[in-house]
Formats: structure tokens, C-alpha cells, sequence
């Protein structure tokens, strides 16, 4: 089959033929009909993520029918629509049983722990815990993202920011995260605030429900936010991860609100300092989200299907895998690149 693949980190990455993946005993392979190109990948391509084994085949966002079923499987069969967290669960261990797959202690990453999506097929391990079948009238480009970016910002949202109707929410850096967020929030009954440094991004930050555009290179964030929101918001995510996001994020809360870390802060590129002064003096909540287990979808799903979530729109570009390597290295582009092999 064909697959995305790179030898080395932050090297040439290249389209080839690879062997055709087995079902392992409890999993299923999925044949890739759509896949993110997400931030993400760009980690793992470049070293940060210490669990990639080269050579690797990015690619954790994916949407496609399964097409081979290992042995011990019984919730699924071939030509069932489907997707899964990024997070694979064991489904057995403590945090699994306790119903959080997505803090699993043996967790696997398609893209990451293993080969990913970038593929013609894909291998999901644990598939009765992994998982989730797709509407019958939900396409598979729009499904891509709720594996990775729409999902996390769905529990980003609504279980750890706790938003609710009427609150402010302050989502900083509007890539497919944030916006997804932004999308999200304003479905909620949230007012929302949309802070990035491309025109463009916040443009479809307004699109989807913002109510307030803030450009990150001409004012000072938190000040703006703690304006407009008469004290500063009720919720705040960095939805980017980065030093000067993070802290903006906290700066812009009121006192008693809610920080939620969304983007991926690696190790490798140093631990930035978190105010605590304010944390204390405020009694602010800081709290993190790691994506949403396969058993959490179907409240999610149930929004699309009625259509108060729309996540086909946040669709921007859709490539073939031929055009994934020069995609992978960047630029970005606002709103969501989704690969159809």
C-alpha cells in the first residue's frame, strides 16, 4: 500500500510503497478515507515526541471502513464507518476501567507509538475499546477531525472548561483546535472571544460564532479580554501551546476562572513559568486536556446530527496523499487540511 514516511527527524519525507498491515489479535484495520494533517504530525516529524521509532508513518486523525478483523473482536466487522481518539486505550487498566481511556496507562497513538493514518490503511489496536462508528450521513472528510482536533475541543469546552450559557470564553490561537472550540463554545451559549495573529483565522473565527476578534500582534491580550469581557473571561484555552499563549490565557481569566491547556507544550522545547501569583491570589483553576474517549462520543455526535455542530465546515483544504509531504513541513493554512488518499 501506499504510505507517508520519513527516516529521519526533520529529514525528507516521502511517499511509498509499504507492506499491507495484519489485524492484530483485538484489533482491526481501517482503510483510510480521509485524515487530518494536524500540528501535531509536525511534532512527531520533528523529534518531539519520544515515542516515534523510525522509520515512521505520521498521521492520527482519520476517518474510513474497516476492511480486516483480528481475532477476540466482536463489536465490529468489515465495512463498518468508523473513527477513534488519538488516544488508543487499553481498556483495561485503572484509569480505563474508571471510565478515562483518554489517560489510559498503556495509551497508543496511531502516528505516534505506532505506523498512523498517512496511508492507504491503518491498524487500531483494542477496536472494541477504540472505535466509534460514524452517522450514516456524516462524510468522511468531516469526520476526520474528530479524532484529534474537534474532540478535544469538544471535552476542552464542555467537561474540563465547564462552559456554560452566557459565560465568556477566551480561545487563544485559532488553528483547527480553536476554531473547533470557538465553533463549540458558541453552540454552548457562550460568548466567545477569538485571539490569533492571522487575519484570516479570525475571520473564521467570526464565521463560526465569535463575538470578539482580538489580534495577538497589535494589543496587549489580556488587557483587551479583561476589557471586553467586563473582568476577564469566565474560561480560557490555549489552544495553540506556546509560552506567551499560555500566560496570556491565564492573564485574561477573572477571578475564579478556568484555564484549559489544549496545546501541546513538549518538553524538549523547555517548561514555561506559570503565573502562580495569580493562580493564588484569584483562585484560578488550571486543568489540561488530553482528547475524548470513544465511549464520550456520542453526545458530541448527537449535536452533529442535528446540526448545531458543524464540523464539515472548519474543512479549508482537502489534498491527496501525493501532496501530504510538502503539506507536512507547513505552512499551516487557517481552518483544517484534510488528506484523501
Amino acid at each position: 500500500m501506499r504510505a507517508v514516511i520519513f527516516d529521519s527527524f526533520g529529514g525528507p519525507v516521502r511517499l511509498a510503497e509499504v507492506p499491507e498491515p495484519e489485524p492484530p489479535a483485538g484489533g482491526v484495520v481501517v482503510e483510510v478515507r480521509a485524515t487530518g494533517l494536524c500540528r501535531s504530525d509536525w511534532h512527531g516529524w520533528q523529534g518531539h515526541d519520544p515515542d516515534i521509532r523510525l522509520p515512521h508513518v505520521p498521521g492520527h486523525e482519520l476517518a474510513g471502513v474497516v476492511t480486516a478483523v483480528g481475532a477476540g473482536v466482536t463489536r465490529w466487522q468489515a465495512g463498518d464507518r468508523v473513527t477513534t481518539p488519538f488516544v488508543c486505550a487499553c481498556g483495561t487498566c485503572p484509569a480505563c476501567l474508571a471510565g478515562d481511556q483518554q489517560v489510559c496507562h498503556r495509551q497508543e497513538q496511531p502516528g505516534f507509538t505506532h505506523w498512523g493514518s498517512f496511508a492507504d490503511r491503518v491498524v487500531v489496536r483494542h477496536a472494541d475499546t477504540n472505535l466509534v462508528r460514524l452517522p450514516a450521513a456524516l462524510d468522511f472528510v468531516a469526520a476526520a477531525g474528530l479524532g484529534c482536533r474537534f474532540a478535544t475541543a469538544f471535552r476542552a469546552v464542555a467537561d474540563q472548561g465547564r462552559v456554560r450559557p452566557g459565560d465568556w470564553l477566551a480561545v487563544h490561537g485559532c488553528g483547527g483546535v480553536g476554531l473547533s472550540a470557538v465553533m463549540i463554545g458558541a453552540a454552548a451559549g457562550a460568548r466567545v472571544v477569538a485571539v490569533d495573529v492571522a487575519p484570516e483565522a479570525l475571520e473564521l473565527a467570526k464565521r463560526f460564532g465569535a463575538e470578539v476578534t482580538v489580534d495577538a500582534t497589535t494589543v496587549d491580550v489580556p488587557s483587551v479580554v479583561r476589557e471586553v469581557t467586563g473582568g476577564g473571561a469566565h474560561v480560557s484555552l490555549d489552544a495553540l501551546g506556546s509560552a506567551a499563549t499560555m500566560t496570556g490565557s491565564i492573564e485574561s481569566l477573572r477571578r475564579r476562572g478556568r484555564h484549559v491547556q489544549v496545546g501541546l507544550l513538549p518538553a524538549a522545547q523547555g517548561r514555561p513559568a506559570v503565573p502562580m501569583e495569580l493562580v493564588i491570589a484569584f483562585e484560578l483553576e488550571i486543568v489540561g486536556s488530553h482528547g475524548m474517549p470513544a465511549h464520550a462520543y456520542e453526545r458530541m455526535l448527537g449535536l452533529v446530527e442535528r446540526g448545531l455542530l458543524r464540523p464539515a465546515e472548519l474543512v479549508t483544504r482537502r489534498i491527496g496523499l501525493d501532496e501530504a509531504p510538502a503539506a507536512l513541513a507547513g505552512p499551516f493554512p487557517a481552518g483544517t487540511t484534510v488528506i484523501v488518499p
